[in-house]
């Protein structure tokens, strides 16, 4: 068996008795109302399942009719985001996030995302929230070379990320409830594809402008729920990562919320962030959806053999046509990012 046969196998347990208790305790009750506006005038915009790490359970995202606010409801509880997210980025997920981190893709995005704060001046402290394991802060590094950059987030990566020099210090938690001990300790605050994880995203805003110096910015980028994209590909598009995005919030009702908050929009943009895999990451889903389950700790058993050889052989097999849709993703990319198929946006913000 394996070293990560052997590290299922001993995750197994613990999913297990976790499922027998049943699901209802991973949700809050659903919502009649939207978190954005409070209008009730609710439609259903999409039911899917957990396609990235096929955990049981179906999710709901609404929209609201009234402000566009498209939503998980009912919402994952405190117990469903622990259940969730365990083994996503750390543990058993880990090494599969490291590699994406590292990819040709992701270094090209996260320079990007330096390079935007270019025009604003060079900032002397920097804090990523969301960071990860502080791949961003490495890449940013090169672009900013005099700032220094500190990140936050919930999970372990960050303090990993601090002890491979990263970054230069690590906070671990909450980012609101953080934000009193970070007061106007920052020229920036970015939040990269980090609001739409988070349970209320105006505190999240609240708590940027706390820890943001009078004058710093503040750097957002997310998936964009008004994407022609995501209409086009419907449960499929990669971007609505069920159960992960909580909160997906069109363009003008981030502009509205930052202007509340006290902060001054400079810049926005609906074409430089997009991240041009939504063929691939929807081809991924679907094929995910079809073949056998791999070994994973939160199914009963594990896969038997022949179960196992039907899944290997598919996905040898179809590995050309997924290679084929990476190389037109890419070759899209510039027609894609300067239409409404673009499927991120970026907003700059500057602190009053």
């Amino acid at each position: 068996m394996s070293m990560r046969s052997e590290q299922i196998a001993a995750h197994r347990p613990r999913y297990q008795d976790e499922l027998a208790h049943g699901l209802e305790r991973f949700f809050e009750p659903r919502r009649t109302t939207c978190p954005w506006c409070t209008s009730s005038r609710l439609r259903g915009r999409l039911r899917t399942t957990d396609h990235p790490q096929h955990k049981p359970g179906t999710f709901v995202l609404d929209q609201c009719r009234s402000c566009g606010h498209v939503f998980q409801n009912p919402r994952l509880s405190a117990d469903g985001l622990d259940f969730y997210y365990r083994d996503c980025y750390d543990g058993l997920g880990e090494a599969t996030m490291a590699r994406l981190a590292r990819s040709p893709l992701a270094v090209r995005l996260y320079r990007a995302r330096a390079r935007a704060l270019l025009p604003f001046g060079r900032p002397s402290r920097w804090l990523d929230v969301g960071t990860g394991h502080g791949h961003f802060c490495a890449e940013a590094r090169k672009i900013h070379p005099g700032t220094r950059f500190h990140g936050l987030d919930w999970g372990e990566g960050v303090e990993i990320a601090a002890r491979k020099g990263r970054i230069s210090r690590a906070y671990r938690g909450s980012f609101v409830g953080l934000a009193g001990q970070l007061a106007c300790q920052y020229d920036v605050v970015s939040m990269h594809h980090y609001l739409e994880h988070t349970l209320a995203p105006r505190q999240e805003l609240a708590a940027a402008h706390t820890a943001l110096r009078p004058g710093g910015h503040l750097l957002v980028e997310v998936p964009d729920p008004e994407s022609a994209s995501a209409r086009l590909l419907g449960q499929w598009w990669g971007p609505w990562l069920q159960p992960q995005h909580l909160h997906f919030v069109p363009l003008d009702n981030l502009c509205s919320a930052l202007a509340e908050q006290g902060f001054t929009v400079v810049a926005t943009d609906r074409h430089e962030p997009h991240v041009p895999t939504d063929l691939t990451s929807a081809a991924v889903n679907l094929l995910q959806s079809v073949l056998p389950s791999e070994d994973l700790p939160w199914l009963p058993h594990r896969p038997g053999r022949v179960s196992r050889w039907i899944r290997g052989l598919s996905l040898l097999a179809v590995a050309p046509v997924l290679l084929a849709l990476i190389g037109l993703d890419l070759l899209l990319a510039p027609f894609t990012r300067r239409t409404r198929l673009s499927n991120a946006y970026r907003v700059i913000a500057r602190r009053d």
